[in-house]
């Protein structure tokens, strides 16, 4: 077993501090893992209390009548020096302490933080927190969340692991990534990292079997340099895609009263991600935008780019948004040409954007995908529906996650619209499908999902002798 396995696929967990009452984050803790699919034996934990759910309350951790692999402390900040001790004489191997009233309220929590980390040093526990949410596992259904499942959705099994350090940050992109039908592996909350700290998850998340890409929301680094030699190692296999706060002098110092660390300049972390391969988004949408296509899409082998759509609006600014990034429209070559004009109607233009006009259905879609899939001119594919066209049906669904399944170029569409079209936008993600709401973002990913080839190719050239 890896050290961090324990947080997220533990055979026995106390919650310490569980409550009887609705609403406390020790009931909700509780509650959230007895519904779940989670099996592993769950221990309810309070000195004060006999009996929750139907199951016996034992007054200590120590009480607990087997090994316990996982503790989670959700109890006032005051007395977590104490469960920590308990934890230690019980041979417990991994804490997490959801609890806040540590570094980030001041000279008496960094006290107490203090104790802790000296605490669990001493014993060899590992610990995630303190002022955290802690970790989910949509495999194991590991889930020390606070938030009830009628109020904060959990992501369907995927292939993005996500660590970050704002716990509200946190919660409401999974909410938000659940509502969209996005999948995550693991999630990890690290709060004011006592112990455990993005560098660990980067190293342990390297070798997630479940785990294709790693997005990072990251307000400070305990380790620049060793950031840097950590995600060079990492981005080897798999891609890490970060958003940095605290860019300005009030952000930064807006992240010390958070999380209690300082942020650092933010220049400094703009030449450490171009040195390690990281890539740099800009906000929660622009994070998600990238690590979805880069746990789902094949990368691409070049910058020829063809776009596809049934509006040629759409494609004019599609094909700016080509220049602007940086690729290069594709020149067809001449088999591809030949077979669009003998299979397609007259009235669509054959070149590149290839526009079907406003009557397109799926089929004339399909024609164009297929041939473009086996053009070698061509690296990418941007596919733009408009469905508010009368002739699109459900059936453009079945055609996309066809080609999206064939792997053999990254394929992102672009559609926009009311209901009707967020009705299909969700089908076609559903299906595996990436969908973007404008063409510049569908662009902007096509350009990282390059400029990430490019870092690995340079990593395995080989180095020339002096």
């Amino acid at each position: 077993m890896k050290a961090l396995d324990i947080f997220f696929r533990p055979e026995t967990v106390a919650i310490v501090g569980a409550s009887k009452t609705v609403g406390k984050v020790g009931n909700v803790i509780l509650s959230n893992l007895l519904e779940s699919n989670f099996r592993g034996r769950v221990y309810p934990v309070n000195p004060h209390v006999d009996s929750i759910y139907g199951r016996k309350v034992f007054a200590s951790v120590k009480d607990v009548p087997e090994q316990v692999e996982l503790a989670v402390l959700a109890t006032r900040a005051e007395v977590v020096p104490q469960v920590m001790q308990d934890c230690a004489e019980k041979g417990v191997k991994g804490v997490i302490i959801v609890s806040g009233g540590f570094a980030e309220v001041g000279d008496e929590g960094m006290a107490r933080q203090k104790q802790v980390k000296e605490i669990a040093e001493q014993a060899g526990m590992r610990v995630v927190g303190p002022n955290c949410i802690g970790v989910y596992d949509s495999e194991s259904e590991m889930d020390t969340m606070f938030m009830p499942r009628y109020r904060m959705s959990r992501p369907r099994r995927g292939r993005i692991a996500f660590i970050t350090q704002s716990g509200a940050f946190g919660i409401a992109v999974l909410d938000w990534a659940a509502s969209r039908g996005f999948g995550v592996s693991k999630f990890i909350s690290l709060g004011n990292r006592v112990d455990v700290d993005e560098l660990d998850c980067l190293e342990y998340l390297a070798d997630d079997e479940q785990s294709r890409v790693i997005a990072l929301y990251l307000e400070s680094t305990v380790d620049g340099r060793r950031l840097i030699d950590t995600a060079k190692k990492v981005v080897k296999n798999k891609p890490i895609v970060a958003l940095k706060a605290g860019v300005t002098a009030r952000g930064a110092q807006a992240v010390l009263s958070h999380t209690g660390s300082l942020a650092g300049s933010d220049g400094i972390y703009d030449a450490a991600f171009e040195q390690s391969g990281i890539i740099r988004t800009y906000g929660p949408q622009d994070l998600f935008d990238v690590a979805r296509a880069m746990a789902n899409q094949p990368l691409p082998k070049g910058d020829r780019v063809a776009i596809v759509t049934n509006g040629g609006g759409f494609g004019v600014i599609a094909t700016d948004a080509v220049d602007g990034y940086g690729l290069k429209m594709a020149d067809f070559s001449e088999e591809t040409t030949r077979y669009l004009r003998e299979h397609l109607p007259p009235i669509v233009s054959t070149r590149n954007p290839v526009d079907l006009v406003g009557d397109a259905d799926a089929e004339r879609y399909r024609l164009a995908i297929d041939a473009l899939l086996e053009d070698p001119s061509v690296d990418e594919i941007v596919v733009i529906i408009l469905f508010q066209t009368p002739n699109l049906q459900p059936d453009i669904v079945g055609v996309l996650a066809a080609a999206t399944d064939k792997r053999q170029k990254p394929i992102l569409v672009c559609t926009t619209g009311g209901d009707f079209a967020e009705l299909h936008t969700r089908m076609l993600e559903r299906a595996g499908v990436q969908v973007y709401p404008s063409p510049r973002r569908v662009v902007r990913v096509m350009a990282t999902l390059l400029e990430y080839r490019k870092y690995r190719e340079k990593l395995e050239a080989p180095t020339k002798a002096l």
